[in-house]
């Protein structure tokens, strides 16, 4: 029988970020072992989810390692990952023999010991496996993809979509490669070019036609042309990680049985039109100022449907320290009404939230905490509207099935706004944040989630108007020129001349 080695490990590292990534942070969000990962995964529009799947249909074995996910933060400690790597290596080492390995990564995973983390997990395994033993990889949109994950990985696939809705259909892509390579009919080899850009092809948004849609395009026309092209994947890479390959990317998946494909060719050729494209985006954030006032206009007008703001320089879902002051401290300015607001994670006024119980007013000092280069606390007094525990499972398109506990939340009011605050950090990309706790989204004129481009799948259909903020309060702002980057390759776009 088909022996399958699986595990997922992931982090998308935001280096500039002051949390340290330990195993508190996976614990936080995601991290399970042996046989509690298909009881948790299967059913789910997940990439391991696909895998389970693609068992059944091929009649494999799979056999579960570990799977860690941790919210974006800073660098993934040496003994998190040392851990959670050598889970991996013990199973590869002493429960073979394997056919084949499936991994669930990321793809900008930096560590304190290494800038390419999954370059690093490659290498340990193939020091156990050798050379020969096919192994398939899942990645974000969003990887910096390095030199050695091409060359040490079997079969890279990327998703293709963001919001990323294609989890399941990416897993799917992957294990039917690494079944085509274990019945012999091919011979996969992967090829990865990238330009002189750390951001490009708009950021990889797919919501509408634009540089990524069009990318793709080329991709799928180069694919169903020219023989022996496997999969190809475009990554426009995740530009707040100061390591020498950030940036987009293109990787080529060819079969070395045909020949005649120059692979890298066609890589190059897709990387060369992501440097035409690069200054075209299909979303501008507006500056705090312009975007009140685009929020009067919008209310103003009138509509069925929640104004939706995202705050995308306080993004946890690209390493923001979801403590953001700016934007609400604006609204409550401004004595905006019926707006509910998720998430603000500041432990200290959640445990002053549950001491003081539902129906209290509290004094407390809100957000700003982490960090003293973004906007301080806000004074308020608040009412303690509910407390509750954050257990939901998601039901919008991204990660549909997923169970998840983000521990204890409050939800303070404060004039018109209700703010779901909790002592951990998730990006808001699906309803459960308001609805664990008794908010229903539609129910308001506003609301205000902390993320980028994610929340679209589930929000944006609810949405009368959609506002993008980028206040520069926060580590994921859209101003890369104001990060002090040091490792990164120069030239390079837009930090260059």
């Amino acid at each position: 029988m088909t022996r399958i080695l699986t595990a997922v490990f992931k982090h998308e590292t935001n280096t500039f970020s002051p949390l340290p990534t330990d195993l508190k942070a996976y614990a936080a969000r995601s991290l399970r072992r042996g046989d509690a990962i298909p009881q948790h995964y299967r059913g789910t529009a997940t990439e391991m989810g696909a895998f389970l799947d693609a068992a059944a249909r091929h009649g494999w074995t799979l056999v579960h390692t570990v799977a860690a996910d941790a919210t974006p933060s800073g660098k993934v400690t040496r003994e998190a990952f040392d851990t959670i790597v050598s889970e991996i290596e013990a199973a590869l080492r002493h429960q073979g023999p394997f056919d084949a390995v499936l991994l669930s990564l990321h793809g900008a995973m930096v560590a304190e010991h290494t800038d390419d983390g999954e370059g690093e997990v490659l290498r340990r395994l193939r020091a156990i496996a050798g050379p020969d033993l096919p192994i398939g990889v899942t990645l974000d949109l969003h990887a910096n993809v390095s030199n050695e994950m091409a060359a040490l990985a079997t079969i890279l696939v990327s998703y293709r979509t963001y919001p990323h809705i294609d989890q399941y259909a990416t897993g799917a892509r992957c294990a039917e490669l690494i079944a085509r390579t274990i019945s012999g009919e091919i011979s996969p080899l992967c090829i990865v070019a990238r330009g002189a850009l750390l951001e490009g092809v708009d950021h990889g948004r797919t919501t509408a036609p634009g540089p990524m849609l069009e990318v793709l395009a080329r991709a799928d026309a180069m694919k169903a042309e020219h023989a022996g092209v496997l999969d190809i994947s475009i990554n426009a890479g995740f530009p707040w990680a100061d390591i020498f390959v950030a940036g987009p990317s293109a990787v080529v998946v060819g079969d070395r049985n045909v020949e005649g494909t120059r692979y890298a060719g066609l890589a190059q050729a897709l990387v060369e039109q992501m440097w035409d494209s690069r200054a075209r985006q299909t979303v501008t954030p507006l500056p705090l100022a312009q975007g009140m006032a685009a929020l009067d206009d919008a209310l103003a007008a009138g509509g069925s449907g929640p104004v939706v703001i995202a705050d995308c320089a306080d993004n946890p879902g690209g390493g923001g320290l979801e403590d953001s002051t700016a934007l609400l401290k604006a609204l409550i300015d401004a004595d905006v009404q019926n707006t509910a607001y998720a998430m603000i994670s500041d432990p200290e006024t959640l445990t002053a939230c549950v001491e003081a119980g539902v129906g209290a007013r509290v004094a407390v000092r809100l957000g700003g905490k982490i960090s003293r280069q973004f906007a301080a606390p806000i004074a308020l007094d608040a009412l303690v509207r509910s407390l509750q525990q954050g257990r939901f499972i998601f039901t919008g398109p991204m990660s549909r099935g997923i169970a998840l506990d983000i521990g204890p939340t409050a939800v303070l009011r404060i004039g018109g706004i209700d703010i779901v605050v909790s002592g951990s950090r998730h990006q808001v990309l699906d309803p459960g944040f308001f609805t664990h706790a008794g908010l229903e989204p539609k129910d308001y004129a506003v609301v205000v989630v902390k993320s980028t481009q994610h929340f679209r799948a589930a929000f944006g259909p609810l949405a009368r108007q959609i506002i993008v903020i980028d206040s520069g309060d926060g580590l994921t702002s859209y101003d890369l020129k104001s990060f002090p980057f040091k490792k990164l390759r120069r030239p390079v776009y837009p930090l260059s001349a």
